[in-house]
Order: C-alpha cells, then sequence, then structure tokens
C-alpha cells in the first residue's frame, strides 16, 4: 500500500550518501562484467577471438567510461570553505532523471557483454538502446510536436467565435 500524502524530500546528506553507493554499486557491475568477458574471451578463448572481439570489448569499455564520467559529474558534490557539505549533488536514484538512462545503458551494456561470451551476435541486443532512445525522442519531442494544435492565429478565430455567441446570448436575454 503506497503511504498517503505528500512524498518526503531528501536531505543533501542522503543524497550525496545514497550517490556514493550507487556510484559504486555500478562500478562493481563494470568490473565484473568487463573482468569475465575478458576472462573468457580474451584469455581462456584467446585463439578464437577475432577483432569483432576485441572492437566489442572497447565498444563496452567508451560505453562504460562515458555513462559513468557523466554519473560521477553529475554526483558531484560541492563543500563549503570549512569542509562541510553544501550539496550532495543530483540524485542518482530520482526517477526519470537523466542518470536513470546512463545506468540502464550501464545494465544493458552488462548484460550483452555478459552473454556475449557465448556468442558476438547477441551483441545486436545492444540495438535496444539506440531503439529506446529513438522511443522516448518521438513520445517526448517529436510526437507533441508533430500533433500539436495549429499556432495561436488559429486560435483566434475561435475567440472571436465565442465573443459572437456571448453577444446572441446575451441579445436573447
Amino acid at each position: 500500500m503506497a503511504p498517503k500524502g505528500k512524498a518526503g524530500t531528501k536531505g543533501k546528506k542522503q543524497i550525496f550518501e545514497e550517490n556514493r553507493e550507487t556510484l559504486r554499486f555500478y562500478l562493481r557491475i563494470i568490473l565484473a562484467a568487463s573482468a569475465l568477458y575478458a576472462v573468457v574471451n580474451l584469455v581462456i578463448f584467446y585463439p578464437a577471438a577475432s577483432a569483432w572481439t576485441w572492437v566489442a570489448f572497447i565498444f563496452s569499455c567508451v560505453v562504460y567510461g562515458t555513462s559513468y564520467r557523466s554519473m560521477i559529474s553529475m554526483a558531484k558534490p560541492s563543500f563549503t570553505d570549512d569542509g562541510s557539505l553544501a550539496d550532495g549533488g543530483i540524485d542518482l536514484n530520482m526517477e526519470q532523471g537523466m542518470a536513470e538512462h546512463l545506468k540502464d545503458v550501464i545494465l544493458l551494456t552488462a548484460i550483452v557483454q555478459v552473454l556475449s561470451c557465448f556468442s558476438l551476435y547477441l551483441w545486436y541486443f545492444w540495438l535496444l538502446a539506440p531503439g529506446r532512445a529513438l522511443y522516448l525522442l518521438w513520445v517526448n519531442i517529436l510526437g507533441p510536436w508533430f500533433t500539436a494544435e495549429s499556432s495561436p492565429a488559429g486560435q483566434e478565430p475561435n475567440e472571436k467565435k465565442q465573443r459572437r455567441q456571448e453577444r446572441r446570448q446575451m441579445k436573447r436575454f
């Protein structure tokens, strides 16, 4: 059962602590997935490793690096001169924030990277990321823009019609 009333707000210290834990958690995921991929594909099956194996590994490292660095810069706290916490940074656990999409990219890359230990063809699942980006672009920006009502000039005749109807009603009474 959901609590009634307004949702509680988080303090800057709580945001700072949760951001630190979130960054640690995703760093562990990144390291575990990369280590597993490297050990399986680049050590155990080194003779069978192709250039695509290396390209996939470098691609995943770039995706991890950019996503994780973006999360670090978003969560960067600021301190006062005396060392106390002035701002805890942006809340990485906030719903519908940019950090949520970055965490999804990290998780998708980790899952695809681990599954690709069985077959490099599983890297095609990473195409879900640009697919989701296009979907969000359409739903949030392009779709409403294409289906928006006409310009304010189109609303003026409606206002004129409304005034005429009001005048007619006033004359009747």
